[in-house]
């Protein structure tokens, strides 16, 4: 598969790069951002996935976070996809900011018009990590997700969705429980329709509970003066409470 460089920067002894491919999955023009930290130029590194939240694209975390320091210094290569398909010309996509264009949710769509190309789960989990250890050096055995909200709730569910993939797992902010919240409640019947016991293939406080997978540690990271926490979006509370009764 073909990548096109966006553009490279020097950043903490490493590269910052933005590169634009045309993906299967999602059936239009994907980028996505990867950092190659000093350490790369001599050996393969862990790779660590970020997962964006609404409205963002690859640009988000690499410009705000300063994550590359870190990444430097620990010689991770860090992958930042964008948070959805682009351009597909889909009806009411570009409507509203927490649904369609910048709000895949990282689900599978079931439901017209959307399944044929919003299919971010199967990209995320399975595209993207084939095309980056074909192309950069990454140990694919090291490899670990994290995000923040929506992106969160992206890395939580594949985690828990994959057992023994990812060596680690954390979020910041995550939806947590988004079968709950109004944000996954407008965004499942959207990709998923009407059917709620389809919703919980997506939701990670539904996951923990039916998991069996071998252990697993799991960080989240939320702050108590979150708008979206005193509002009922996140629900951090559900799952922890799901963690402790599977123990």
């Amino acid at each position: 598969m073909a990548l096109k460089q966006i553009s490279s920067n020097r950043c903490f002894g490493g590269l910052q790069k933005v590169f634009e491919h045309s993906s299967v999955e999602l059936k239009c023009k994907m980028r996505f951002a990867v950092y190659l930290p000093p350490q790369a130029e001599s050996g393969k590194c862990p790779a660590l996935y970020w997962l964006s939240g609404l409205t963002c694209t690859e640009q988000n975390f690499i410009s705000k976070s300063g994550y590359q320091q870190a990444a430097s210094e620990h010689g991770l290569v860090v992958i930042a996809p964008d948070t959805s398909p682009r351009g597909c010309n889909i009806k009411g996509e570009d409507d509203s900011w927490d649904f369609g264009t910048g709000a895949g949710f990282y689900v599978n769509a079931t439901e017209d018009p959307w399944k044929a190309n919003y299919r971010m789960y199967s990209y995320v989990t399975e595209e993207l990590p084939q095309l980056i250890n074909a192309n950069f050096p990454v140990d694919p055995q090291r490899m670990s997700i994290f995000g923040h909200s929506m992106g969160g709730h992206g890395a939580l569910i594949c985690a828990l969705k994959n057992p023994g993939k990812y060596r680690s797992v954390s979020a910041f902010a995550p939806i947590c429980n988004p079968v709950l919240c109004s944000w996954g409640k407008k965004a499942f019947s959207g990709y998923l329709g009407p059917d709620e016991s389809k919703w919980k293939a997506y939701d990670a406080t539904c996951l923990v509970k039916a998991y069996s997978g071998s252990q697993i540690d799991i960080l989240i990271d939320q702050g108590k003066d979150d708008e979206f926490l005193s509002n009922g979006q996140l629900l951090p509370d559900n799952f922890i409470a799901a963690c402790t009764e599977k123990k």
